[in-house]
């Protein structure tokens, strides 16, 4: 396999990556178009000692700890003020958290990407899970047609901290529970089972009132190409519990500390 269809083997799970650090789509992909851009003008900048993969994380994580965040940044033009702040103090325990939780990477392998030791990857991902545990509970509205992966996620939720006001198992069901009570957090499948889908009900919801999204499916890759509007919070099928706390936990920190992104994060 050559060079080129090794980076694009993993492009997509890395956008996942870059847009829970970003909290946003476009800024996500920005970063990684930087270490493509790095990347294309010298290749002997990808260390795969652990694997393409592990090296391709790597690569982003220096380009993403060196970039200077600021208003005169020229590498990622397309972020506003807002988002390079919010960018700029995304801290290192909640990258060694995401890396081990949302995208599986083993201690060793995020020792590596991050540039540190195994000791020090445990005490940033300790450090991000106290972060995460002080996290203000708020009222989820999970949308999930498949019975045991529903009791799943609502019982996790719960464990959380959170409130489940309700399970939804199509688009009419979201947006009646919907009406009862406002969610602060909202995971959907983005195929329901009877045809309709989850991106319309999260769209249609938000066009009513602002909330985090953490989009749930068995075909991540498919919303992972950057050619569309796409959600920036994304879960593959099956899952662990560590991977839905690590993701419902940055969504709502992206929105607590945020008022201008876009209310909506995808498109039907």
């Amino acid at each position: 396999m050559s060079r080129s269809q090794l980076v694009a083997e993993h492009l997509p799970l890395l956008r996942r990556y870059s847009r829970a650090l970003t909290g946003n789509q476009a800024a996500g992909d920005a970063y990684v178009g930087a270490m493509l851009e790095a990347l294309l003008q010298d290749q002997s900048l990808l260390d795969e000692r652990l694997g393409p993969r592990a090296g391709l994380f790597r690569l982003f994580t220096q380009i993403w700890n060196s970039v200077a965040i600021n208003e005169q940044s020229e590498v990622v033009p397309s972020l506003t003020p807002s988002e390079r702040r919010l960018s700029n103090i995304t801290p290192l325990p909640r990258q060694a958290f995401l890396l081990l939780s949302l995208e599986g990477f083993s201690e060793e392998e995020v020792a590596f990407i991050l540039g540190v030791d195994v000791g020090e990857v445990r005490k940033l991902a300790d450090a991000a899970g106290h972060e995460m545990a002080a996290e203000i509970a708020t009222d989820v509205l999970i949308i999930e047609d498949e019975t045991f992966i529903a009791m799943d996620l609502e019982s996790l939720v719960k464990n959380l901290g959170h409130n489940v006001i309700g399970v939804a198992r199509t688009h009419t069901d979201a947006v009646a529970l919907a009406k009862t009570k406002t969610p602060g957090l909202i995971l959907a499948d983005i195929q329901l089972a009877d045809g309709s889908s989850g991106l319309d009900a999260v769209n249609e919801l938000l066009r009513v009132f602002e909330v985090p999204v953490v989009f749930i499916t068995a075909y991540p890759e498919r919303f992972l190409t950057g050619e569309r509007p796409e959600p920036a919070f994304l879960i593959s099928k099956p899952f662990q519990p560590a991977m839905v706390s690590a993701v419902a936990s940055q969504a709502l920190f992206f929105q607590r500390n945020s008022r201008n992104r876009s209310p909506r994060v995808a498109a039907s």
